[in-house]
């Protein structure tokens, strides 16, 4: 390399360097002119960052005092918006002036309440404005009054808290007096606008059409015909998105049950009773507090296991989406799984024999039960379970219970029961028979085949096979036989015929029972063997044909046997099998026929037409019931 290009190198190298140096000294220099400035302006005195800080405290406690005073304001404002609400509601609805002051009354204790919150949240807002905010940590001579001004602070914000709580309950229980009025507390029915509106020639002729007759209503109810008119919110009224019109035992109760009043609903089987009383039940719990619901608040008591099982599987598809649980509980199973099952239910579907073992052992409690059901009443007198529903009905709320009664016959055991317990209730009678007496469907054509014991068979398999052929192959047919073993051998016989069959009796265990009834409810098998445990209160649909291979005991278990075709509004078929050693009970049947406008075939009237009274337990045969007499005239002589 060069010595030229050597010095080269070594200059650019030095002028590099004196940049370098020149730079950092730039920057040392700026610092220290920066230091110099600092330095040179006057601290601030303590007496100013004071003011300063005081200043600051003064601004954050008034936007404190502004804001609690504006929340005290605003809650207010809601919960007397609400209770508008509530004037309105009523007004709309036609109430007259001296009911409207009957009900300022009533709610004195809501208004008090109202006043007890607007009174908190003014003591919040002063409160908050007597609070002072802690000086800054710089002021060490204050830290004790800081710590006590913080506590002085979050009382007050407790209390604003808790001010707010309180309007907003209050404000949800005046909304919820305009929404749950006409269901729960029974004192006001608010009648839909568009119901009240209709005129009262198509109300006469919806009664009459229906043939419902009401009794002992006091004031009387229009029917909610349909479900537009009742008074739910849109969220209870989605399950019925698939339904056309209420039936009518559910048009005719839903007034009277959501006003409050017992009832006593008397219609046959397969009129939609179970909607009848879960829809005002379902009404009345949805609107319960958390507290409320973490108790039993509703029982409904039927004769059968199966008829309960059928009860809950049909509520729990309208309680599920208002977070209420559904349990039942009956015998035949483990008592251990329905104790666990009971935590957490509002509602609780049973037989009165487990239920009654259940009260007695302490694993369930139902003094807290203002809503009681009885379903297919007349039934379970039937099965003997009188003491067992007088224990039952017994054991739950005292004051304050709606009773529900529903039975297909009025009998006077029933109607001495429902006097028992039952407050004034009101009677609906569904049908043309309003005096409760026994009757068969008038849809159902009825057949009577007087046979010897022996052709029994032959004949049931000539009918299986002349019913499950051609377009009706798919039809479901339901078998009656008396007794256990004679149903598990028909059962058997059937099955060797290569029909395709199951069995439903009382020495199946449940859970065979209820796969059973599930195989023939579906469709999976179409004929279905049974005894009379089948034959009351179950909804079994599109049920074609019933055959009964031997009598019934009473012409009431017959009726009841073949309700089970030709149900909600669909016609039906049954055919009975009639021998010389039921000749005991041609004349009730005859009866039933001509009651129903049947044809009498010639050979049944060949046993005579006598009807045997039933026998009391004291006087026998043919003794005078005397329940239904009038009182005698008082005789006085001056």
């Amino acid at each position: 390399m060069s010595k030229r290009v050597r010095d080269e190198e070594a200059a650019a190298s030095n002028g590099v360097v004196d940049r370098k140096s020149k730079k950092q000294k730039s920057i040392t220099d700026d610092a220290d002119n920066a230091a110099q400035t600092t330095s040179s302006r006057p601290a601030v005195p303590a007496w100013k960052q004071e003011l300063r800080d005081k200043r600051k405290v003064k601004k954050e406690l008034k936007r404190r005092s502004k804001a609690a005073r504006k929340l005290a304001k605003r809650e207010a404002a809601a919960a007397l918006e609400a209770k508008q609400q509530v004037k309105a509601v009523k007004a709309e609805s036609g109430i007259a002036a001296d009911e409207e002051i009957k009900d300022n009354a009533i709610t004195k204790d809501e208004e008090k309440a109202l006043k007890k919150a607007k009174k908190a949240a003014r003591k919040a807002a002063k409160a908050a404005e007597g609070a002072e905010l802690p000086v800054p940590a710089a002021l060490e001579p204050h830290s004790e009054l800081a710590s006590d001004n913080e506590e002085k602070e979050a009382a007050a914000a407790k209390a604003a808290r808790k001010a707010a709580k309180q309007a907003a309950k209050q404000q949800s229980k005046l909304v919820n007096t305009v929404d749950n009025t006409a269901s729960i507390d029974g004192s006001i029915y608010i009648e839909h606008a568009g119901l009240a509106t209709l005129p009262a020639s198509d109300i006469s002729s919806f009664l009459t059409t229906k043939q419902i007759t009401v009794t002992n209503s006091g004031a009387e109810r229009r029917p909610i015909i349909s479900f537009d008119y009742l008074p739910i919110t849109e969220e209870q009224r989605t399950p019925f998105k698939g339904f056309s019109t209420p039936t009518p035992i559910q048009a005719a109760a839903w007034p009277y049950l959501l006003d409050g009043r017992d009832v006593v609903g008397v219609a046959e089987t397969g009129s939609g009773k179970t909607l009848a009383f879960g829809v005002p039940c379902i009404r009345r719990l949805s609107a319960l507090d958390k507290k409320a619901r973490s108790q039993i608040k509703a029982c409904i008591v039927s004769p059968t296991r199966e008829l309960a099982l059928q009860i809950q599987e049909q509520l729990a598809k309208f309680t599920a989406p208002f977070g209420l649980k559904v349990t039942c509980v009956y015998g035949g199973v483990s008592k251990d799984d329905q104790r666990a099952e009971l935590r957490g239910t509002q509602i609780v579907v049973a037989t009165p024999g487990r239920l009654n073992d259940f009260i007695q052992e302490g694993s369930i409690d139902l003094s807290h039960v203002d809503y009681m059901v009885l379903d297919e009443a007349d039934r379970m007198l039937d099965k003997g379970f009188e003491e067992e529903v007088r224990k039952i009905v017994s054991s739950t709320a005292s004051t304050g219970r709606q009773t529900l009664m529903f039975t297909a016959t009025w009998p006077p055991s029933v109607r001495d029961l429902a006097g028992t317990f039952m407050n004034n209730p009101v009677r609906i009678n569904i049908g043309e028979n309003t005096s409760g007496e026994l009757r068969a469907n008038t849809r159902i054509v009825q057949e009577v085949e007087v046979l010897e014991q022996h052709n029994k068979q032959d004949r049931l398999i000539q009918l299986l096979k002349q019913y499950q052929s051609g377009k009706n192959r798919n039809d479901k047919i339901l078998v009656f036989c008396l007794y256990k073993k004679e149903a598990t051998r028909i059962e058997e016989f059937i099955q060797r015929r290569g029909f395709n069959v199951a069995g439903i009796h009382g020495d199946l265990s449940q859970q065979k029972r209820t796969e059973s009834l599930e195989a023939f409810k579906q469709g999976k098998v179409l004929i279905l063997v049974a005894t009379d445990v089948a034959a009351r209160g179950l909804d079994i649909p599109a049920v074609k044909l019933v055959i009964n291979v031997t009598f019934p005991l009473t012409a009431e278990d017959y009726v009841h046997r073949i309700g089970r075709t030709g149900r909600a509004g669909q016609d039906g078929k049954a055919i009975t099998f009639f021998t010389d050693q039921e000749k005991g009970l041609a004349g009730a049947l005859i009866n039933v026929l001509k009651g129903a406008n049947q044809p009498v075939p010639e050979e049944l009237l060949k046993y005579g037409t006598t009807v045997k009274k039933k026998a009391h337990d004291a006087y026998g045969a043919f003794y005078k019931d005397t329940t239904d007499m009038k009182a005698a005239t008082k005789i006085t002589f001056d």
